[in-house]
């Protein structure tokens, strides 16, 4: 029996769908998070701007308290970045991601020769009980590491540490309305659980199709930079559906999981500087049009976020700030659009602009790339 053919307009809906992207969710922050499999958040507030515009009534309060209540932590975990994940998935995901951390030190340009033949083991040794005494910045786990090996070789052991030591970032970083230092300790410090001592891939496989599936084998290890993914996913083949894309290749999904039409209304939403939805697949057709790429990247740059209308990326967004009592959200189009479609984005720009810069708010312009 052939399997069903997918078009890129039903890819789209099916994966806005899992995301939230489509209609936001009455749900619980920390349920998100978690079906999610957590958020990219190596920019600290990006994950607040992501559940906005998954979540009815979403209120910033709502994660930050979560983040003091040690509920969600930032770890560094899917593809070596950080992400905001609830405690029972740091616990699980940190150590199934280490083969990535351990592949990111050995390709470090400066810090990998550094390394080559130094015993790691007393350094991770006097790194965890260090962190476990108390939380340490870069600067002050550096010179705890000097103190007792030499402050030359000081910065390539402290990375050692960072991608051999489950070490998750501790409040105020990440804190609405805080700024804040990176400061670690151990996620067993911090959490008080070891980690998983036998995590499953599988479950977590299954879970990365429940929130951006249909995907094929080259999405799932473009999603967790983890090797040998095809094994893992002929494991799962008998329960799964399978599906055929455009260009003729194979997707994998669950079998209940929703896969609305084409044409089902895509409102417009407002995604952070780093949302995993744009980063987890090899083809990012389904969400970032090819005729748009070159203007957003011109358009856009460091700071930027995107912006989604009738499901694909149209444009990117700044908040542009004078001084403490102003706040200006300029949007850059990729590409000239109908009147409602403009209108439409600046209404959203004009809610969001109220959610993150509150009494700051100003004003949204609407513009089209150059060139």
């Amino acid at each position: 029996m052939r399997p069903d053919r997918l078009t890129q307009g039903q890819l789209n809906r099916a994966t806005l769908a899992r995301q939230h992207l489509l209609e936001r969710a009455d749900m619980p922050p920390l349920a998100m998070v978690e079906h999610l499999v957590g958020l990219q958040a190596q920019i600290p507030l990006d994950p607040y701007t992501g559940l906005w515009s998954r979540l009815a009534g979403f209120r910033p309060e709502s994660l930050a308290d979560l983040l003091v209540r040690r509920e969600v932590v930032r770890v560094v975990v899917m593809r070596g970045t950080i992400h905001l994940v609830t405690s029972d998935d740091c616990l699980l995901l940190r150590p199934l991601m280490q083969p990535v951390l351990h592949a990111e030190l050995a390709r470090h340009p400066d810090f990998a020769p550094m390394l080559r033949g130094v015993d790691l083991d007393p350094v991770l040794a006097v790194a965890a009980a260090a962190l476990a005494e108390r939380p340490l910045t870069g600067p002050q786990l550096r010179a705890t590491l000097a103190e007792r090996f030499g402050a030359d070789v000081a910065p390539a052991l402290a990375y050692a540490c960072r991608c051999l030591l489950p070490v998750v970032q501790v409040p105020p970083r990440g804190v609405w309305g805080k700024t804040s230092q990176v400061t670690v300790t151990t996620a067993d410090a911090w959490l008080g659980r070891p980690l998983a001592a036998r995590p499953s891939i599988d479950d977590v496989v299954l879970r990365y199709l429940g929130a951006f599936g249909p995907a094929t084998v080259a999405d799932v290890t473009t999603w967790c930079r983890l090797t040998r993914m095809r094994e893992i996913v002929e494991r799962l083949r008998p329960r799964l559906r399978t599906f055929r894309d455009e260009n003729g290749r194979e997707l994998f999904d669950l079998p209940d999981a929703p896969r609305p039409d084409a044409e089902v209304p895509a409102p417009t939403r407002f995604l952070p500087e780093y949302d995993n939805v744009l980063l987890s697949h090899a083809d990012r057709a389904r969400v970032v049009p090819e005729r748009r790429r070159d203007p957003l990247r011109r358009a856009g740059g460091v700071g930027s976020g995107s912006v989604l209308h009738d499901g694909l990326v149209c444009g990117v967004w700044r908040i542009q700030r004078a001084g403490s009592r102003s706040a200006i959200l300029a949007v850059t189009l990729a590409e000239r659009m109908p009147k409602r479609a403009t209108a439409s984005i600046a209404a959203e720009g004009r809610r969001y602009l109220r959610f993150a810069a509150g009494a700051a708010a100003s004003q949204v312009t609407v513009s089209v790339a150059d060139g």
